[in-house]
């Protein structure tokens, strides 16, 4: 799994735990749509870690909280 698809699976991961919309982290983020959903839809060949880090912080978790997760375990990882 790329890093790319792996912030994607967690974040979706979370949005559905929460019964929280795209749209909705789209406002507490102010990433517009189109950031949001090619990030989501792994459209990018990587991920901005600001993009990421604001992400985080409107979820309200911790970088630990976040990246804890299988999707981010080294050897699911296809770091090339």
């Amino acid at each position: 799994m790329k890093i790319t698809e792996s912030v994607s699976y967690r974040v979706k991961e979370i949005l559905e735990a929460r019964k929280m919309t795209q749209y909705r982290l789209e406002q507490l983020t102010g990433i517009s749509h189109n950031t949001m959903s090619s990030l989501l839809n792994c459209r990018y060949e990587s991920c901005n870690l600001k993009t990421i880090f604001i992400i985080i912080e409107a979820l309200d978790l911790s970088i630990h909280q976040f990246f804890n997760s299988p999707a981010f375990e080294f050897f699911n990882l296809d770091i090339e």
